[in-house]
């Protein structure tokens, strides 16, 4: 058949979930999602955001109370470009935290962290720590009453916040004793600016002012990276200010970066302390813009209006293109909750993990490994963007591989391999953090193919070819060469590796299943690139995909990996991620994988798995393949399983535990696996095959792209 009507055939088995004669009421849609906060709780604060620049509130609509937040969805203002190390006393060296492992009769040299004490331990927490991503400052309420005391939040009554997703604004309600204040918060969509309108009674009184705090960073691992203690090791300057505007420079070792801020009508700026200011208006009414920069201050040339218009804008447009899922025509009890599900995790993904870089796994709320992201977290965090038919957004965040492959190329040259090793916890500058398990990974390496393919399949174009395919060809080359050839038995195999089921031990796992069907599907999809690129393809390659072994099984059911004898009865290899499922879900089917032996695996860790010691992604996962399993029952299930790492916060939010309170690959790869179980996947002539054919889930969708 030829290529253009494969395509067309595809498309209009795409299209076959939507026959609903009407479009969809996309505002309705939105509008009845809208989250709405009451009172003040540490899980509730809502974000407005750009991808690259995002700030979240508490009930006040601004930063009023971060303690009472910093335990649950913290009180953040992030960005791409935010990024702080501490001094480097002691002049560690990267090649301080290498050590050499023989997986292959070579040493390979990995960056990994030390049980030692001593310099090499040191330079490893080092660099594990270091550049870690800054909270740029909070800009919050300073309400006070008639004795000058600070209002406690006990005080706010009335509370009544809304998150216009339709519009990208927070408007907030609420009154302190007798007097009502009214706020609106917004962010450009183009800029790291935020817009404030107020309006109350309190402001003529005296009784209401802005305040600007700035802290130091922690370092710590997972928090607000906000430390109070330590005034004296950071600056706040006012250099500039005149009748409505002021700038401010914050300088933190040998990091630096501005606050321009420009406000409607008269106000004071005071300094209350070291990196706390005062902003005092005169009338009940102010508006202001507080934007941030890296390079040098803001050109605040435009008022409060013109943002909050942009951002109204934005996303109306934001809705009204791209894909839309319609639950309100279900009879399931539980389809308005995955409607609010995936209502909320297009906004978020869209302000958190739509940027420049790839995402941190909380994306720009609060820090989690120090701020850093994951790169095989990335399809988790991108995937859906072309699945929704919003590939721009997946693109932003595609550029970044091109600056640090130099870095990738030369971590699969000092390990003995050709082409790039895509580096696992990472930072804009693409410097490998040590760790003694993501060093190991190697699933986040086809993931630059697969995401590639999409945008290719999403705009099939000479062009798209020429600015991906250099990548893909490097990306491939190293998969290519990381896989070794067993004489023997004339197989290629996969060790030296520590899986996406992260329970298992890099010197004793051979061939798990999900890595080695990801090798086939990416090498697989390589050689088509070289086609369309015009070159032949590479005979070695088809080799490697010819002879790639198959998933080992007993007794019908896929083994964790093929050393993973005691599979079903250790519970070490029966928590984590059930990453077999990967292997067919994730992935299309292909000659590796047995669907009778997927099914049984399915259904064995449906019954047996430890779901208690899951990840939000997990659960996506699982929906996929039991969707191309043709168990729709069991997707649906999946999707909705009443699981403490499966819950969403009233924001949206994908709650894991005390630690993680936020955790964006399990939004993403929630609408991942929606689109594919409306729009399906290469092949597949079903109409929604992921819902059940039982009548009570008729879902009603438009501009979704299946799944390869």
């Amino acid at each position: 058949m030829k290529k253009w009507a494969v395509l067309l055939l595809t498309g209009l088995l795409a299209g076959c979930g939507n026959n609903a004669p009407e479009k969809i009421d996309r505002y309705a849609l939105v509008e009845r999602n809208n989250p709405k906060v009451t009172e003040f709780e540490e899980l509730s604060s809502l974000s407005v955001g750009n991808g690259n620049f995002a700030f979240t509130a508490d009930a006040t609509g601004l930063q009023t109370f971060p303690g009472l937040y910093s335990a649950g969805v913290p009180l953040g203002t992030q960005s791409q470009w935010g990024w702080h190390s501490y001094p480097d006393t002691e002049n560690f060296k990267p090649e301080e935290t290498l050590r050499n492992y023989n997986f292959r009769g070579w040493d390979e040299p990995y960056a990994v962290q030390f049980n030692e004490k001593g310099r090499q331990q040191d330079a490893a927490n080092y660099f594990r720590v270091n550049p870690h991503r800054l909270h740029l400052g909070y800009v919050g309420l300073e309400v006070t009453d008639d004795n000058g005391e600070k209002v406690k939040p006990e005080e706010f009554k009335n509370i009544n916040q809304t998150l216009d997703l339709w519009k990208g604004i927070i408007s907030s309600r609420y009154t302190v004793n007798s007097d009502s204040v009214s706020v609106q918060t917004a962010v450009h969509p183009d800029r790291d600016r935020l817009a404030i309108n107020l309006n109350s009674p309190l402001i003529g009184k005296g009784k209401m002012q802005v305040n600007f705090r700035f802290p130091y960073p922690t370092g710590n691992h997972s928090d607000d990276a906000t430390d109070w203690t330590v005034p004296q090791k950071h600056k706040t300057e006012i250099i500039s200010r005149d009748d409505h505007s002021f700038v401010l420079k914050r300088t933190l070792d040998t990091t630096v970066y501005y606050i321009s801020v420009k406000y409607e009508g008269k106000a004071a700026l005071s300094e209350k302390e070291a990196h706390y200011l005062l902003l005092t208006p005169e009338s009940d009414k102010f508006s202001f813009v507080c934007e941030f920069t890296d390079k040098a201050p803001a050109k605040l040339d435009d008022n409060t209006d013109e943002t909050f218009g942009a951002s109204s804008r934005y996303w109306t447009a934001f809705w009204e293109k791209g894909g839309a899922v319609d639950f309100s025509k279900c009879t399931d009890p539980r389809a308005k909750e995955l409607e609010r599900r995936v209502i909320l995790s297009q906004y978020l993904m869209a302000i958190q993990s739509a940027g420049m870089y790839p995402p941190q796994e909380t994306g720009l709320t609060y820090n989690s490994w120090f701020g850093k992201f994951h790169l095989e977290m990335h399809w988790w965090h991108a995937v859906h963007f072309a699945l929704w038919n919003r590939t721009d957004l997946l693109e932003r965040s595609m550029d970044w591989y091109a600056q640090v492959y130099p870095v990738a190329k030369r971590i699969a040259e000092r390990q003995g391999f050709k082409g790039a090793r895509w580096m696992k916890m990472t930072d804009p500058s693409g410097t490998e953090a040590p760790s003694k398990v993501g060093s190991f990974l190697i699933w986040q390496q086809p993931h630059f193919i697969y995401m590639a393919e999409l945008i290719y399949r999403n705009n099939p174009s000479e062009e798209v070819v020429k600015k991906y395919g250099f990548l893909v060809n490097e990306t491939a080359e190293f998969m290519a060469s990381f896989a070794t050839y067993d004489e023997l038995e004339g197989r290629y195999i996969l060790k030296g590796i520590i899986p996406a089921q992260e329970t298992l031990r890099a010197s004793e796992t051979i061939n798990p299943p999900f890595e080695l069907a990801y090798w086939h599907y990416a090498m697989s999809v390589a050689q088509l690139w070289r086609e369309r690129a015009g070159e032949k393809r590479k005979p070695q390659w088809d080799e490697l995909i010819d002879k790639l072994s198959p998933l080992t099984a007993s007794d019908g059911l896929y083994l964790a990996s093929e050393d993973a004898v005691d599979t079903y009865k250790d519970i070490r290899f029966t928590s984590d991620h059930p990453a077999v499922l990967g292997a067919l879900g994730i992935l299309p089917q292909c000659k590796l994988v047995r669907p009778d032996y997927m099914k049984n695996t399915l259904n064995w860790i449906w019954d047996n798995w430890n779901w208690g010691k899951t990840w939000g992604w997990d659960y996506p996962m699982t929906a996929m393949s039991a969707a191309r399993l043709g168990d729709p029952e069991k997707a649906i299930g999946a999707l909705l399983m009443e699981k403490r790492t499966n819950t969403y916060l009233l924001n949206g939010h994908n709650y894991q535990d005390s630690r993680l309170r936020v955790y964006l690959p399990g939004n993403g790869g929630l609408l991942t696996a929606v689109a594919m179980m409306c729009a399906g996947w290469d092949g597949n002539g079903t109409e929604n095959p992921g819902f059940p054919k039982d009548g009570t889930w008729n879902v009603v969708w438009e501009d979704l792209k299946p799944m390869p």
